[in-house]
C-alpha cells in the first residue's frame, strides 16, 4: 500500500519541531518515528523512515541539501542521528555516539559541520563533518556546576562558532579544527539565573538572544560573552501551558522577538491568538510569512503584513481510538480520541468539524446509515449522538454502561443502537425521534466488549470481547446463537459480506475464519510476527481485507488465499483501527500516537 497525505501536525512534545525549508516551498516536522516533508502549495507529503524510536529533533541545512534528525532510545543505548539527502529523500548516513536521546541538532553556517547535543543521560556536544560523515570532536556540553544544556545553535556566519544553552548555562564555543578540539566560554549574565528555552543568533553574529522559562529575553554580545540587555522588566510572557496563548512579535531583520507592554522602548505592535502553547516558530521568505506549531498539534500560517493566521494542519493530540466512513461516501470520515470527535474531508485531508467533550475519552463511533447522526461511546458510561453537519448534541443516553461504553454500532434502519460496555454487557437501545429507551440487556461476556458488527438485515450481530469469546446474537429474540472461544483477547471481528463467515483477531496475533452457522473454525492464519492485531476491515465484495496492530504495519490480505498482498509501513504507534472506504479508493488507519494515515488502495493485486 502507498502512503498518501495524512492530516497530522508535529508531535507536541518536540520543541521547535516545525521548520521551513530554505526553498520556501516545504515544511518539515517529526511524527513519531517518521520525518514528514510537506509541500506548502499542494500539501503533498513525503515520509522519511529510518528511526527506530520517536524523533526528538529535526533541522535543515542552510543550503537546503541536507536534513538531520535525531531520536530517543532506551537508557544506555546509542541514539541515532540520521543525515538525509533532501532532493532524493534518501538516508545518507547514520551517526551514532550519543546515548539515550538527541536533544538538539544544528548545521553550521555553510553546512560544513553538524552539531549534535546529547540528552540528560549523555550530556555531550559533538561536531560532525558533513561530507566525511564522521565525528570531528566532542566535549561535555556544560560545566559540572551548571545544569543540562538543551539547545545548540550555530553562528550565522562562521562555521567554527556555535552556542549551547540550557538550565543555568550559556556557552559560546570555538572549533579548533587543526587540533580537533572545541573550546567553550561561559557567558556572564550577572545575577540573573535562567532556564533557557530558545536561542537566536543575529544575522551579523554580533549578538544573540535567548528566551527563558520565566518569560524574559536576554541579549548577549557574541565576542565579549556578556549580557547587554534583557526584558521585559515587569510584564513577562509566561511559558505556562494553557489552552490558548497570545503571541506577540516584532520583526527585526529575520528575528522574531517578544515585545513588552511595560516599557516605552518595547510596545506590542501586533498580536494573534492560536490554540495551544506555542512550540515552534519558523520563517518563510524574508519575514513576510511564518509558521507556528502548537502543543495542540496544530500548524498556523501567519501573514506578517496583515498579521492574520490561517490554520493549515491539525490532528488529534491523543491516541485515536476509532474511524468510520459514512455509508456510501469516501469523501468523509470520522475519528475519535480523548476530548473530541473530528470529521475530515478526504480529498483535501482537511478537518471539517470538531466536536469537543472536555475531559472525556471517546472509545468508539458510528454514523447512522441515513447520515443524520454520529453515535459515540464514552468512558463516562454515556452514549452521545451529534448532528454531523453542525456537531450540535442530539441526545445523550446517560449511564448506558457502568464501566464505560467501549463499543457501539447502529442498525441499518437507524432505529436501534447496539452498545458494549467495560463490564461485558451488550445492550440494545430503541431510538425514536424524541425518545430513546433500553430494549434488552445481553449478559454473557465477562470482560469489556471490544467490537460489534451487525448483519445487513438487522436480525443478528456479533460481539468480540476481551474475555476470549465472540458471540453471535439473535437481536430479534435476544438469545445467543453461537459462541466462539479462543485463547486470546478478541480485539476485532468482521462479517464476510455474504455473511456466512466471520473473521476475528486479537492478542494472539492470529486471524481466525469461522462459520456463522455452527461457530466452527475454518482456517487460522499467522496475522502478525509481533504484537496484537487491533483492527480489521473487509472490502464490499469480500475479496480482500486489511489488518493493523501493534507491529505498526497495515496489511492487505487476499481473503480466499489467506496471503498478504501489500504491506504499508508508516505508523510509529500501535494501530488501533482501520477502514476501507466505500468504493475501495482509500484505506485509513489510526494509531495510538495520534496519527491518521490515508493510504491509496492498490489499483491491482
Amino acid at each position: 500500500a502507498e502512503e498518501e497525505n495524512l492530516p497530522a501536525a508535529p508531535r507536541r512534545h518536540v520543541p521547535c519541531g516545525l521548520t521551513c525549508h530554505p526553498d520556501k516551498e516545504h515544511i518539515l516536522y517529526p511524527l513519531g518515528y517518521t520525518v514528514v516533508i510537506q509541500e506548502l502549495d499542494s500539501k503533498k507529503q513525503t515520509f522519511l523512515h529510518g528511526h527506530t524510536n520517536n524523533v526528538s529533533c529535526v533541522v535543515v541545512s542552510r543550503n537546503g541539501l541536507y536534513i538531520a534528525s535525531g531520536q530517543v532510545t532506551f537508557m544506555g543505548f546509542k541514539a541515532d542521528i540520521i543525515l538525509w539527502d533532501f532532493q532524493r529523500r534518501e538516508l545518507l548516513a547514520r551517526l551514532s555516539l550519543h546515548k539515550g536521546k538527541i536533544e538538539g541538532l544544528a548545521f553550521s553556517a555553510n553546512s560544513l559541520y553538524l552539531l549534535s547535543l546529547g540528552g540528560q543521560d549523555d550530556g555531550s556536544v559533538v561536531v560532525w563533518h558533513v561530507d566525511k560523515r564522521e565525528a570531528v570532536c566532542g566535549s561535555p556540553a556544560s560545566a559540572c556546576s551548571a545544569g543540562n544544556a538543551t539547545i545548540v545553535v550555530c553562528s550565522s556566519r562562521r562555521d567554527e562558532m556555535f552556542v549551547t544553552a540550557g538550565n543555568g548555562t550559556i556557552r559560546v564555543w570555538e572549533l579548533d579544527l587543526a587540533n580537533r578540539k572545541i573550546h567553550p566560554t561561559e557567558c556572564q549574565t550577572g545575577h540573573l539565573r535562567r532556564v533557557i528555552m530558545c536561542v537566536k543568533v543575529a544575522d551579523d553574529d554580533n549578538y544573540f538572544y535567548v528566551g527563558t522559562s520565566s518569560g524574559d529575553v536576554l541579549k548577549l554580545n557574541t565576542d565579549k560573552k556578556l549580557m547587554t540587555d534583557y526584558g521585559p522588566q515587569k510584564e513577562k510572557f509566561s511559558l505556562v501551558s494553557s489552552s490558548s496563548v497570545t503571541l506577540v512579535f516584532s520583526l527585526s531583520s529575520s528575528l522574531l522577538v517578544p515585545e513588552s507592554r511595560a516599557t516605552s522602548r518595547r510596545t506590542i505592535t501586533k498580536k494573534i491568538q492560536v490554540q495551544g502553547a506555542v512550540t515552534s516558530l519558523t520563517q518563510r521568505c524574508e519575514g513576510h510569512q511564518f509558521f507556528v506549531g502548537t502543543k495542540e498539534c496544530q500548524i498556523y500560517q501567519v501573514n506578517y503584513t496583515a498579521f492574520t493566521e490561517e490554520l493549515i494542519a491539525a490532528c488529534h493530540t491523543e491516541a485515536v481510538h476509532d474511524i468510520v466512513f459514512p455509508s456510501g461516501t469516501s469523501d468523509l470520515f470520522v475519528t475519535c480520541s480523548k476530548n473530541d470527535i473530528r470529521v475530515w474531508y478526504t480529498p483535501e485531508n482537511r478537518e471539517l468539524l470538531r466536536i469537543v467533550v472536555p475531559n472525556m475519552i471517546c472509545h468508539a463511533i458510528d454514523v447512522t446509515r441515513d447520515g443524520k447522526s454520529i453515535i459515540s461511546a464514552w468512558n463516562d458510561g454515556n452514549i452521545r449522538a451529534f448532528l454531523p453537519q453542525s456537531g450540535q448534541p442530539m441526545y445523550v443516553i446517560n449511564h448506558a454502561h457502568s464501566l464505560g461504553v467501549t463499543a457501539v454500532a447502529t442498525t441499518s434502519d437507524c432505529k436501534r443502537i447496539i452498545s458494549g460496555g467495560g463490564e461485558g454487557q451488550v445492550r440494545v437501545w430503541e431510538i425514536h425521534e424524541r425518545i430513546h429507551k433500553l430494549g434488552e440487556i445481553l449478559k454473557e461476556h465477562v470482560s469489556a466488549v471490544s467490537c460489534i458488527k451487525i448483519k445487513k438485515d438487522d436480525r443478528e450481530c456479533v460481539t468480540a470481547s476481551l474475555d476470549g469469546t465472540c458471540i453471535i446474537w439473535d437481536i430479534v429474540r435476544f438469545i445467543r446463537k453461537q459462541i466462539i472461544l479462543a485463547n486470546t483477547f478478541f480485539k476485532c471481528v468482521c462479517y464476510h459480506p455474504e455473511e456466512y463467515q466471520i473473521i476475528t483477531s486479537g492478542t494472539n496475533k492470529k486471524i481466525g475464519y469461522w462459520e456463522v452457522f455452527d461457530g466452527s473454525m475454518i482456517r487460522e492464519l499467522e496475522g502478525s510476527a509481533s504484537g496484537s492485531i487491533n483492527g480489521m476491515d473487509i472490502t464490499s465484495d469480500g475479496a480482500y481485507f486489511v489488518t493493523g496492530g501493534d507491529d505498526h504495519l497495515v496489511k492487505l490480505w487476499d481473503y480466499n488465499e489467506g496471503a498478504v498482498t501489500h504491506v504499508g509501513v508508516g505508523h510509529s504507534g500501535n494501530i488501533s483501527r482501520l477502514k476501507i472506504c466505500p468504493g475501495n479508493k482509500y484505506i485509513v488507519s489510526v494509531s495510538a500516537d495520534g496519527a491518521i494515515l490515508v493510504w491509496k488502495y492498490p489499483d491491482s493485486h
